[in-house]
């Protein structure tokens, strides 16, 4: 339809600017909150502009929905003011049907973010906080401590006081083995094991057995029982954020498995279903504002556009808080904000100008 395309070549141009404003605005926030660290370790101009290249992808993450929120308000505001979309409305087509390429713009927005989150994004900026956090010469926190995992159905219990995942070694380790029944039957420590292969290697070990009324301990000789993965003692020092979806959900079923709290992990995944969904939330916002500005259009949606974004962001770290708190499910911590906004937007564009 010819009014389709109008619409879409009026709005594409603002938001493309748009677009390209925000990102910037957002790299350069991230750059000067930096920059005194930078500057302190004489980090030069050439790293410090690589740094800021791969933040571009997280930026235009940020961006996105703002600048869809724009130039939606810009564009429909601009078309208002110069009494364009009041002839067209005036000429029998109503306004929810020009509202349909903008609405297919967020849809197709929203599947584009979250294919771009998950396969551009998540890379680029682990490789962003990695490189920032070796120019501003900060400890690399991989290795855990105090790392406690169930397996066998909870039969036995790791706790190691330090994992260095590097050389597959657990330092000053503990192994509990309970019985069918749950009661002790074992327990095993030893200065260091190591990673063979196959099977765990303990170093200066000595077991307790409980046996006859008496808890007996004697030299444990090593042996190639103790099998599980090196990677369950890694689980608990992977960010869920450094994963892309289809590893997130692996890792909650491995934290659930092994008796480690998963909620966060579980947030993070709902989160990032429900973000991408944001962009197709601020078109029915924007559109349920058009025509309400004809002055200072410019200035007034950029207002409102960063107005609305607060609001919607402070909701969704309230929302996400709660639930890692457990306070709230999971599933509503991800995406109680999604569905709150549709519900606003929806109403406010049953009653908007038109």
């Amino acid at each position: 339809m010819i009014i389709d395309r109008y619409i879409v070549k009026h709005f594409l141009p603002v938001f493309f600017v748009a677009m390209g404003m925000f990102v910037m605005i957002v790299v350069l926030i991230d750059l000067f909150v930096n920059l005194v660290n930078y500057l302190n370790y004489e980090v030069g101009f050439k790293e410090i502009i690589k740094v800021s290249c791969y933040y571009i992808p997280k930026s235009m993450e940020y961006a996105l929905p703002v600048s869809l929120l724009f130039a939606v308000a810009y564009s429909l505001g601009d078309l208002y003011a110069r009494n364009e979309l009041g002839s067209i409305i005036s000429s029998g087509i109503p306004f929810w049907r020009l509202s349909y390429p903008l609405l297919f713009i967020g849809v197709l927005m929203s599947i584009i973010s979250f294919f771009f989150n998950d396969r551009v994004v998540i890379p680029t900026l682990k490789t962003k906080n990695e490189l920032s956090r070796q120019l501003k010469h900060m400890q690399n926190t991989d290795a855990r401590s105090n790392v406690v995992i169930k397996v066998n159905d909870g039969n036995r219990i790791y706790a190691v006081d330090y994992y260095d995942y590097d050389n597959l070694t657990l330092n000053g380790i503990s192994v509990i083995e309970k019985d069918k029944t749950e009661n002790f039957k074992t327990l095993v420590r030893a200065q260091s094991a190591l990673w063979t292969g196959s099977y765990w290697d303990f170093s200066n070990a000595v077991i307790y057995e409980w046996g006859d009324d008496l808890l007996r301990v004697r030299d444990f000789l090593s042996t190639d029982q103790y099998r599980d993965d090196p990677e369950l003692f890694r689980r608990s020092a992977i960010n869920s954020a450094d994963l892309n979806a289809k590893d997130a959900r692996y890792l909650i079923e491995d934290l659930k498995r092994v008796g480690l709290p998963y909620t966060a992990a579980q947030v993070d995944y709902y989160h990032r279903f429900s973000f991408p969904a944001t962009s197709f939330i601020v078109i029915i916002l924007s559109l349920s504002m058009a025509g309400r500005f004809r002055k200072n259009i410019l200035l007034m949606s950029l207002l409102t556009s960063l107005s609305v974004s607060v609001i919607y962001y402070i909701m969704e770290m309230i929302s996400t808080m709660m639930a890692r708190l457990g306070y709230i499910p999971p599933a509503a911590g991800g995406w109680f904000p999604v569905i709150f906004f549709t519900f606003i937007g929806v109403l406010l564009m049953r009653f908007s100008k038109t």
